[in-house]
């Protein structure tokens, strides 16, 4: 039986990040893993090989995917499907975002 998963953002704060990675990993279940992503200056992050979705939690960025841009504030949510270039620009200090990886490989 799958058991509640609780983190704390002050939690995923100080996770350090997944070594090999950009973000730290702070659960796993079946192909979803929940992770933390505070990028600084620049995100130099690459396209990914699953579905994502972002959920903002703190400070404010430019989100830049195909050639378009929205900006995002706290508590907004990003859907990305997998294989879509994307990255956060002009970032605040403060930037950190949820992020969730799920499904197959390749995306649904």
């Amino acid at each position: 039986m799958a058991s509640v998963k609780y983190v704390a953002r002050a939690q995923a704060q100080a996770a350090p990040l997944t070594p090999g990675d950009l973000s730290a990993t702070l659960h796993a279940n079946g192909s979803m893993t929940l992770e933390y992503y505070a990028p600084r200056g620049r995100d130099p992050q690459k396209p990914h090989s699953k579905d994502e979705i972002y959920i903002i939690a703190r400070g404010h960025a430019g989100f830049v995917y195909d050639s378009q841009r929205v900006e995002c504030n706290v508590g907004d949510a990003l859907f990305v499907p997998a294989h879509v270039v994307h990255r956060f620009e002009d970032m605040s200090e403060d930037f950190e975002t949820w992020v969730v990886f799920y499904g197959p490989e390749g995306g649904e």
